[in-house]
Order: C-alpha cells, then sequence, then structure tokens
C-alpha cells in the first residue's frame, strides 16, 4: 500500500449493548482507494461500526487500526444520521468550524516563511524550515490554496448556496441541517472518510456531485446506504453484517467471520444472495430426504433375505450356507447405510433461518375494528376521497392542486426545498395552508409517516390505559411498550407488534433508546399500520430502512385497499412507480 494513502483496518471487532450483541468477530480491512458500502439489516451493526472507526465508542474485544498518510495520525470525517451542528451557530461559524484545521495549515505557512526571511536566529530558521516543508506537503496534498471557492461550490453542489451565511443553523430545516453537516464533512478533508445514510435529503443533483465526490476520494471511504442507485453507482465492494451465514459462496463473495465481502455492484449482489439463499434451500431439503431414506434403509435391512424361504428338501449344509451369505448381506448394507448416516448427519447443511419479512400494509386489515377493513372497502368510484385546492404555505410550497381517490397510487417528486414534506403536512391536516383548501371524505382517516421519526414518549402511571402490574413499575421504555402505548392496549393484543414482520422477537423487548435509527423507523411504521388509513401518507419512507425492507415495502405498495401518497428522491423507487406522479417544481 502507498504510504501516501490512509488504512483502516478492523480485526475481530465485538461489541455488545448491555446483553445485545451487535457485532461479532468482525474483521475487516478497508481499501485505500475505493468506496465500501456496509449493508445488512436494521439493527445489525452498520452505525456502530462507523462510530467505533470514528473512535466514539470503545470495543468489547478486537482492535482497529487507523493510519494517516505516511504513517501520521489521521483525521477522520464522520457523518452520523443526525446531524451534531450547534444550534447557537450560524451557517458562516459552522462552515469555519469544519475548515479550521485547513486555514491553519495556511498560516503556519505564512508565519514559518516569516521567520525564514526575517529571523536571526540558525535555530528559529532550521525549525521554520522544517514547519514550512511539513505544512506545504500538507497544504498541497489537502488542496487547501482554494479552500473558499471549494466552499462555494460544496454549498451550490448540495442545494444550500440559496442560504444567508449569517442565519442561525436552529433556523434550519431537517433536511438543510443534514445537507449542511455533509458539506462540513467534505470540506474538511479527512484521511478517512465516514458516511451513514449521506444521500438523505438529498435531491438528484445533490446526490449527482456526492456521487463525483466520493467517487474520487483520496483515502478510505466507508458508506451506510439504503440507496440502491447510489451503491450501485459509487461502491467498488460491498461488506455484508447479516448475521446469517449461506452455505455456499462464489468466488466474488468471500464469507469471513460472520460477514460477506463482495466485489461488484449491488444489483450482482442482490442476484447472488438469491442464487445462494435458493441452492441453500434445495440441498437442505435433498439432504433431509437423504437422510429419512438412509434411516428406513437402517431400520428395514434387517429384514434382507429373510423374505426368501429355503426349501425343506434342502440339505442342512444348504441352509446354513444361505443363512450365512444373507447374513453377511444384512451386515453389509447395514454397515453402509449406518456409515452415510451418520456421516450425511455430520456434514448436513443447517436449516435456512427464517428471514424477517414485512408482512405488508394489509397485515391490520380485517383484524378486530379495523377501519380501513370495514370502511376502505365500500369506498369507490372516481370521486376523490382527499383533495387539496391550489393549497400553499408561504416560503415552503407554491400553490399545487391534488386529488386523491380511494385507490391511487401518487408518487410526489421535486427538489430540496420545493415543499415534498410540507404538501404531506397540509394533506394529513397537521400543518394549515396559507391559502387554498383541503376536503376529505366524512370517516376517512389519514396517516402520516413523517421523515424525522416520532415515536410516543414514556408515560407517567396515570396516562397508562388500565395499568397492568409491571407498568405501574415502570422501568424499560421497550419497543413493545411503546406500541401499546400508541395504539391501545387493545389493540395491541388484536394487532401484536410480531403482526408486521417489522422488528425481531428479541428487538420488541428492548428499550426504544437501545434501537438504531432504522428499528425505530419500522416502530414508527408498525404504529400506523395497526390502524391502517384510508389515506397512507409517506415521507421518504426508504430513508434509514435496510435494502431488504425497502424492496418489500415498494412490492407492497400495490396491495394496500387504500390510497397511498409517496414523496421521495430515491431513483430506484422512481424508475420502477407504476402509479400517478406529481412533480413540484418549486
Amino acid at each position: 500500500m502507498p504510504a501516501s494513502f490512509a488504512h483502516l483496518r478492523f480485526d475481530g471487532v465485538s461489541v455488545s449493548f448491555n446483553t445485545h450483541r451487535v457485532l461479532t468477530n468482525v474483521s475487516v480491512t478497508v481499501p485505500a482507494q475505493g468506496v465500501t458500502g456496509i449493508i445488512g439489516e436494521n439493527g445489525c451493526g452498520k452505525s456502530t461500526l462507523l462510530r467505533l472507526a470514528a473512535g466514539l465508542m470503545p470495543v468489547d474485544a478486537g482492535t482497529i487500526t487507523a493510519i494517516g498518510p505516511g504513517g501520521t495520525r489521521p483525521r477522520i470525517g464522520f457523518l452520523p444520521q443526525t446531524p451534531q451542528i450547534a444550534p447557537h451557530e450560524t451557517i458562516e461559524q459552522t462552515l469555519e468550524s469544519a475548515i479550521a484545521y485547513l486555514r491553519s495549515i495556511t498560516r503556519t505557512i505564512e508565519q514559518a516563511a516569516t521567520l525564514l526571511a526575517h529571523s536571526d536566529s540558525a535555530t528559529e530558521r532550521t525549525e521554520a524550515a522544517e514547519a514550512y516543508a511539513t505544512a506545504l506537503e500538507q497544504a498541497e496534498r489537502l488542496n487547501v490554496w482554494d479552500i473558499d471557492a471549494r466552499v462555494d461550490a460544496m454549498l451550490d453542489g448540495l442545494g444550500l448556496s440559496h442560504l444567508p451565511r449569517h442565519r442561525p443553523t436552529s433556523h434550519l430545516s431537517g433536511g438543510q441541517l443534514s445537507r449542511l453537516s455533509l458539506a462540513c464533512v467534505l470540506l474538511s478533508n479527512p484521511d478517512i472518510l465516514l458516511l451513514d445514510e449521506p444521500t438523505n435529503h438529498l435531491d438528484d443533483a445533490a446526490t449527482d456531485y456526492l456521487q463525483d465526490m466520493v467517487s474520487h476520494w483520496q483515502g478510505p471511504v466507508l458508506i451506510v446506504s439504503h440507496d440502491r442507485s447510489f451503491l450501485d453507482t459509487v461502491a467498488t465492494s460491498l461488506v455484508d453484517l447479516d448475521p446469517q451465514p449461506l452455505p455456499h459462496r462464489q468466488d466474488d463473495a468471500i464469507e469471513y467471520n460472520g460477514i460477506t465481502r463482495f466485489s461488484g455492484t449491488y444489483s450482482d449482489y442482490l442476484q447472488v444472495q438469491r442464487d445462494e439463499r435458493r441452492r441453500w434451500a434445495q440441498q437442505y431439503r435433498d439432504e433431509q430426504a437423504e437422510l429419512r431414506r438412509l434411516k428406513d434403509a437402517v431400520r428395514d435391512s434387517h429384514s434382507v433375505g429373510h423374505g426368501h424361504e429355503i426349501p425343506r428338501t434342502e440339505s442342512r449344509a444348504a441352509r446354513k450356507f444361505y443363512a450365512d451369505r444373507n447374513a453377511k448381506v444384512v451386515s453389509r448394507r447395514v454397515t453402509n447405510a449406518r456409515s452415510r448416516l451418520a456421516t450425511l448427519q455430520q456434514q448436513q447443511v443447517s436449516k435456512p433461518p427464517r428471514e424477517l419479512r414485512f408482512a405488508g400494509f394489509t397485515a391490520a386489515t380485517g383484524i378486530g375494528n379495523s377501519a380501513t377493513a370495514s370502511g376502505l372497502g365500500e369506498l369507490g368510484g372516481d370521486n376523490a376521497v382527499l383533495a387539496a385546492t391550489n393549497v400553499s404555505v408561504s416560503q415552503r410550497l407554491s400553490p399545487v392542486s391534488l386529488a386523491i381517490e380511494a385507490r391511487d397510487r401518487w408518487l410526489i417528486t421535486g427538489a430540496n426545498g420545493v415543499g415534498k414534506s410540507t404538501l404531506l403536512q397540509v394533506l394529513a391536516g397537521e400543518l394549515p395552508p396559507t391559502s387554498g383548501r383541503v376536503t376529505r371524505l366524512d370517516g376517512v382517516r389519514v396517516g402520516l409517516l413523517t421523515q424525522e421519526t416520532r415515536l410516543p414518549s414514556p408515560p407517567t402511571t396515570q396516562q397508562w390505559e388500565r395499568p397492568s402490574a409491571s407498568q405501574k413499575n415502570l422501568v424499560r421504555w421497550t419497543a413493545r411498550r411503546a406500541y401499546e402505548q400508541a395504539v391501545g392496549i387493545d389493540r395491541a393484543a388484536e394487532v401484536p407488534l410480531s403482526t408486521f414482520g417489522l422488528l425481531a422477537a428479541r428487538d420488541e423487548t428492548r428499550v426504544v433508546t437501545e434501537l438504531s435509527v432504522g428499528q425505530q423507523r419500522r416502530l414508527a411504521l408498525a404504529i400506523l399500520l395497526a390502524n391502517p388509513p384510508e389515506v397512507l401518507l409517506l415521507d421518504e419512507p426508504t430513508n434509514h430502512l435496510s435494502l431488504r425492507l425497502v424492496t418489500e415495502l415498494e412490492q407492497a405498495i400495490p396491495d394496500y385497499p387504500g390510497a397511498i401518497v409517496v414523496a421521495s428522491h430515491d431513483r430506484w423507487l422512481r424508475n420502477t412507480w407504476q402509479g400517478k406522479r406529481l412533480h413540484l417544481a418549486g
């Protein structure tokens, strides 16, 4: 590996949260050049792996080696899923904090040059010369000379150039904060780049800009992303942290210590996974059939030869001959069958584990008092069940009209800031329009999955609906308890959280704050679907979710008995969308 490149390696890393094991004996070497994509189910440790690399949390076992160019201490840039920006600063101050190290290199060069030109001390001039040479090498490697131009280009590329730089960051939207956080990480020009869901809140132009940036990055790049098109474009290799091993691996998919490394695109890897799972299931079925046959053979082989009646007229010697011969045949066949049975029992592949699968948007319909099950089927015809007429919101949404019929599938697209989320909030009745009107058919309920996950907070004892003894002594605010509190005890009994296939059983009893961002979003979706509304509004539904669940969500959309409106920047989803479309131009 050239000395000019940074280096990142994980060796036998294990991490647990309380009693929940997240990573087990993970070993990964991140290439010095290229982009490594980290994939896997929500909660399998993708974000944890990045936080470990960033030095934000300790390992329980194993080591992490991070080395900068030329063996120096590396500068690591980490983008978390939730922006970490000081609310009291302005945009300008936040940007300057990000590039402070680059500014310091320029000052070091200027100070060293001054000493070289004016100092009378030979020692000072020698030290200044060394400092000048070191800073000059850093300046050239990090390209500090045009930092101001790069700040302008970065803000323009990520769709932030229109914002006044004196604006406090506390006045920015969630999407703007995320993009500003991404700009800061990229502008700091770190030796090792760690990005957790970087395309969240990015439109096409900003995503294209980011793709170009990371594709030409000088140093290791480790990215966690749900964005399939983005991974297909930038990832030169993939690391799958999904804990379910497969017994078959092709040459380009290497399984090691509970992970799988794959050299190729995400689309290629999906096909490899499907083929491997199919082969695994077929081998398991074939081996189980052979095991049953061998067990039957061992049991039945004792009767071999007993069906042949030796004539009474045969001599005693002849009868003994036939008996001895049959005994040898039986013994040989029993021995062979037992040997093959023992070998197969020892070497047989395990049963393919049951995968967590989304049960669909309709999992709760037809259960108990579901309003969708009882009422939505009666909403037919061409009349709109929900309509917005020339609605606008000052400085957030230009006038737009939309009529949603009972079985409609709408996809809302547009650049960042044009008002996609605002329109969904207006339709949901959470935000009054500045002008225009929203009309809703009597009895029609509207449910909204927001971009920022909203979950119920732990209640006081008095707030519980018929509190149980365990609830009166509330200690752990688990996913299951949050679900019960949100949908009601009776409904939770009729439609348990497990109904939807969104959370594994072991995660239902985990404290909400211990769940990953993706798992919390799964919980929010389950709460929304427990009483499925007649109109389902999904704001960037693919954000933070695992790639497998994103695919399952898309496949489930046609089966929903009500109307669905999706606002999304996801190119993969947009390219396969079969319903109506509304593009907001701003």
